[in-house]
Order: structure tokens, then sequence, then C-alpha cells
């Protein structure tokens, strides 16, 4: 019993069942009503083979899957079609709330009938820690289960390399404003499991309105479309057909999202747009971007201090002005809060876009981070050591050392600063670009200096 809680068993739906939501109630019976994903179901596609009929007796071979995806996209659904495309026995298991008790469940039911195969369907499944996941890998490997999986996350990261080799991965993606707009219109005519017995009146215009707001996920599409008819039926009193009108949908759309998730893959490809577009000195896409984020709901502090980053990174000694900027946008924003904050990180991005750009000082940063973990600990020269006692003194410490300042133009040519063994180490390259052309022209004549004075030294 305790099997049939967590949901192992799979009961046909019921369509005289009218509380069900009606996202459940859509949810489609058959490849022909699925709506997008065509990358993976357009003809010619393995996922379209394997969910094409089949002549009557022929089984369908199957293996294990991994369906990766936002929100709403199809995902359980896919998963379904498969297991019933197959005429394999469906488990459907959550992570959320299931463990390996539960897929041990499902294993013994398995094993004690194999006249067909048994597909575990396991939703969310990067909530499955690595010794979870390894559970049932044997009953994969010998082909007891076939696993399916749905996830939001990316499975490189949230999954075990032993799962990952055993499956295909299917990247599921949002759904577009058209998709969504046709899914909507067979839930507003639909008289059997959707909104036609009600005699809601929507037109397309309205329904596109919906279609954007739930921002590519079909789930929150349908949630928002029986949201609105209620309002709308609810309006028109007893026994009358409703209309969605403008003052349901600003108030169904109200507070509506765009996708983002602070510590996933949304999260971590915006602020990725959101640098490339600042390196790439586009002020118009860095704004965009930096828009997303705030708007997706990410912490402001933590956009701050990659504006910081960016301005070492990406622009460095061009243009000093960049990193001050970025760091005094910071300031504002924590005195300020939002929303007026914001516009502080908005002009320093915008700064930063169209500045002059130099990777050069973290090229040479990178490699002189390399020489020091590939040489290991090398001793100080004695002339470059400080001597403040006698003995050290008595040692050799600071013997020789020249003072900068006490040298032409404060420049000691011919000297090293380097340890013995390691060499004379030219990282910094200054690009021609910005306040790097001025420096590069000092670094080129304090270079052919220390050339010429170490060329005088081994004449003498």
């Amino acid at each position: 019993m305790a099997g049939k809680r967590k949901g192992l068993s799979n009961p046909a739906p019921d369509p005289e069942v009218n509380w069900r939501p009606l996202a459940d109630r859509m949810r489609p019976r058959s490849l022909a009503e699925v709506v997008g994903q065509s990358q993976l179901l357009a003809a010619g596609k393995p996922l379209a083979h394997l969910l094409a009929d089949a002549p009557a007796g022929t089984p369908k071979a199957l293996h294990s899957l991994i369906f990766w995806g936002p929100p709403g996209t199809g995902k359980t659904t896919l998963a379904r079609l498969v297991a019933g495309a197959s005429g394999a026995r469906f488990v459907a298991l959550s992570a959320v709330m299931a463990g390996v008790k539960d897929v041990r469940e499902a294993v013994a039911q398995a094993q004690a009938d194999r006249s067909q195969p048994t597909v575990l369907f396991l939703d969310e499944v990067h909530r499955f820690n690595k010794a979870q996941q390894d559970a049932f890998l044997p009953y994969v490997e010998d082909g007891t289960l076939i696993f399916i999986g749905a996830t939001t996350e990316n499975p490189s990261f949230a999954l075990n390399n032993a799962l990952l080799s055993r499956a295909r991965v299917c990247v599921l993606e949002p759904l577009a404003d058209a998709d969504l707009l046709k899914i909507l219109r067979q839930a507003v005519e639909d008289p059997e499991r959707g909104l036609g017995a009600t005699g809601l009146r929507a037109s397309d215009a309205e329904l596109l309105q919906l279609a954007q707001g739930a921002d590519g996920d079909a789930r929150r599409a349908l949630n928002l479309l029986e949201l609105a008819a209620d309002l709308a039926v609810a309006g028109a009193g007893e026994g009358g057909a409703g209309t969605l009108t403008p003052e349901i949908l600003a108030a169904v759309l109200a507070g509506s999202y765009r996708r983002f998730d602070r510590q996933g893959d949304v999260f971590y490809e915006q602020i990725s747009a959101l640098h490339k577009s600042v390196r790439g000195s586009d002020p118009d896409a860095s704004l965009y971007w930096l828009a997303r984020m705030l708007d997706g709901g990410c912490d402001p502090a933590y956009v701050a201090r990659r504006i910081v980053r960016m301005a070492s990174e990406d622009i460095g000694n061009a243009d000093p002005r960049g990193l001050t900027l970025a760091l005094e946008a910071w300031q504002a924003y924590e005195r300020l809060g939002s929303p007026e904050g914001e516009l502080a990180l908005a002009q320093a991005v915008v700064f930063m876009a169209c500045a002059a750009k130099s990777n050069a000082v973290y090229t040479a940063w990178q490699a002189a981070r390399d020489d020091v973990r590939t040489h290991g600990s090398l001793e100080v020269p004695k002339e470059l050591r400080n001597a403040p006692t006698a003995l050290m003194r008595e040692l050799g410490h600071g013997k020789g050392y020249r003072y900068a300042h006490d040298e032409p133009d404060a420049f000691a040519a011919g000297v090293s600063y380097f340890p013995e063994g390691l060499g004379q180490r030219s990282y910094y390259q200054p690009v021609d670009r910005g306040l790097e052309i001025r420096i590069a022209e000092k670094l080129a004549d304090f270079r052919a200096r220390n050339r010429a004075a170490g060329r005088a030294s081994a004449k003498s």
C-alpha cells in the first residue's frame, strides 16, 4: 500500500473528475496532441520514431532517457507517452518525496512480473544524491528497469557519469508564444477536458497575453487561463458565459515573472551573457541582461561583485576608471538599495561596455600563477631580502640592492627581480588600446634598457 501512496501505480485519468487542474486534464494523450519540441519530435528524429505507431505485435525497443528542460515543457508527458507507446508498465516517482526504498519496491514489481518491460520515471531526478542514483544503476544495467529521468538542472552537474553513460539526454526547450497560444486555444474550445462547456469567450490577442505571461511554461499558461476563466465566469453571474476582460488579465498577470533560478543553469547562463556583452562592447545587450537578472530576482550585490570583476578582467589598465566606477556603483547600491541603486549598476555596465578593452592584466596574472604552481617555492634573491638585523646583513641580505629612486628615471637598468632559476619573464603585454598604449611604450623602453644593460654586463 505504501507504494500506491507514493505514486507507484498509474491509473488512467478519469475525464469525469472535474476537480483535476486544467493543466493535468489537458495533458497530451498521444504524439499528435503534443505541441512544440520539434527538435525532438519532428519526423526522422529518434524520439519521434520511438513514439510512432508500430504494427500490431511489434515490440518497441526502449532505452533509458533523461529529459532536461525548464518547467512546463513536457518532460512528464513525453515519459508517459514513451511508456505507453511501448506497452510498458509505468512506475512514477518524484525525487522530492521518494527514496531508495521506493526504488527497491519498483524493482521488486519489475522482477516479479517480466511479462512487460517496466519504465521507472523519476521526476526531479537531480534531487537524488549520487549514492541514491547508484541504487538503481544495476537494474538499469541488467534490463530490469528502463529508466527515464526528468530534470530542470544540467545533467552534467546533477547526475552521475555512470547514469549519464546509460541514458540518452533529450533537451527540451521553452515553448514559443505561438505554441502556448495553440495550447490555450485548445483548452478554451475542448468541451470534455477543457473549458468548452463553460462558454468562455477569449480572443487570440487575450490568450496571447496569457501565453507571454507564462514565459515558455505550458503548465503556467494553463493555470493562468484557469484562474482567468474562474474570474470571468464568476463575473458573468449564474448561468452566464464569461469573457476575458483587460481587468481580469491584469489581475491574473500581476506579479508574473520571467524564468530565473538563483543557483541553476539559467542564473549562470544570464550572468555569462551579461559578462560577454560587456566584453563585446555592446551597451544595449549589457543593459538587457542586467535588467533580466534583476527582474528575475537576482541579488543586485552579486551583480555588483561581478561588475567589479569585469572591470579588472576585461578593461584593466586600458581604462582604470572602470574599476573605480564599478566600486562606486556597488557602494551607491548599498546606500540606496532597490530600485534607486540599480541605476548606478546600469551606469557602470554601460561605461564598461563602451570602454577600451584589455585582458592583459588577466592574462599576465594567470601566467604568473602558472609559474608559481610549476616551479614551487623558489628562494627570494638575497639582494631583494630585507636586512633589519646585523645577522641578516652578515648573511648578505640586501647586499648589492640598487635603490630605484637613486637611478636615472627611477629605473635600475639590468636588475632582475625574479628568483634564480626562473629567468626573466614578460607576463604583462599591454594592448594598443586606451591607456595601455602609453604603458606599452614605457615598458618597451624599460625592457630595451634592461637588454642593453645585460649586453654591457656580458661584455665586461
